[in-house]
């Protein structure tokens, strides 16, 4: 088996399907099937099962996976001691962030970066899935979860205020009641939030109108008048349509930390983005 094919079998079997499978190599899933099924056709054998709800390991396949995963990783090894030791400051970086950390506190950081760098071309993905640092799914993460791996070299990087913010001009409500009020609020996914919590203690008789796993998309609702939102400050502050309701108490703050795999430390390109971040944002 080739290594673009033991890829290939290892993103059907982490996805489930061949159409997220085929996303993640940047292949369309027509290639994906054609791949698959010539892959099967070689080895002789059924490497998944086809059922209603995706593509699951056969016992063969079960094989496979074990062998492929080490395969992978030793692939993926090579690959980070490679880029580890490049010290041109030229090349590819990946970050990883939430949306409103991305375009309200990174983008600034990247910009000076790009004056001053500007051969080092910067990839931000702003998702919600936590990226893996060890299959380089990105070089560099910011997440308000501590890292635990213990490949990878992390810090605290800043903590982030928040407030509750209305549409400018309207009527604020009282804390410790909330009645009439209309909430724009984090969805059930992401129901264990802090904020969430704080929002049903101070204002338990408001009722939820919105909800949303974006802090961009609640701002933009809480500044068309939809309700009120908790916000991160960086992001609730730089809305003019938008101000900050006093409830008594300001609602929990959040940490983010920064983290990158160890095999990473020498690399000229990220030390000198991490520099400038610790020198712009740590607190």
């Amino acid at each position: 088996m080739e290594w673009s094919d033991l890829k290939l079998f290892l993103a059907i079997a982490r996805f489930g399907t061949l159409g997220a499978a085929a996303r993640s190599l940047g292949l369309t899933q027509p290639t994906m099937g054609r791949r698959l099924r010539a892959l099967e056709a070689s080895l002789g054998q059924t490497l998944f099962q086809r059922t209603t709800d995706g593509f699951v390991l056969t016992d063969e396949g079960s094989a496979v996976f074990a062998g492929a995963e080490r395969i992978e990783e030793e692939a993926l090894a090579m690959e980070r001691a490679l880029a580890g030791g490049s010290r041109q400051l030229d090349g590819f970086l990946r970050l990883s962030s939430s949306d409103w950390f991305g375009a309200h506190v990174l983008s600034p950081v990247l910009a000076e970066l790009s004056q001053v760098h500007p051969k080092v071309v910067v990839e931000l993905l702003t998702d919600s899935r936590l990226l893996s640092l060890s299959r380089r799914e990105a070089d560099l993460v910011f997440r308000i979860q501590p890292f635990a791996e213990a490949e990878v070299i992390s810090r605290k990087l800043i903590h982030i205020e928040y407030g509750l913010y209305i549409r400018r001009g309207a009527p604020h409500p009282e804390a410790g009641d909330g009645l009439g009020a209309r909430l724009v609020t984090m969805d059930e996914a992401f129901g264990d939030m802090p904020d969430v919590g704080w929002l049903q203690r101070l204002l338990p008789r408001a009722g939820i109108v919105m909800r949303s796993n974006s802090r961009d998309v609640q701002a933009a609702l809480c500044a068309n008048g939809a309700g009120l939102a908790v916000l991160p400050r960086p992001l609730g502050d730089s809305l003019a349509a938008i101000e900050l309701v006093d409830l008594g108490e300001p609602p929990p703050g959040r940490d983010t930390f920064v983290g990158y795999h160890r095999d990473m430390k020498r690399l000229a390109r990220l030390r000198a983005l991490l520099n400038l971040v610790i020198e712009r944002l740590a607190r």
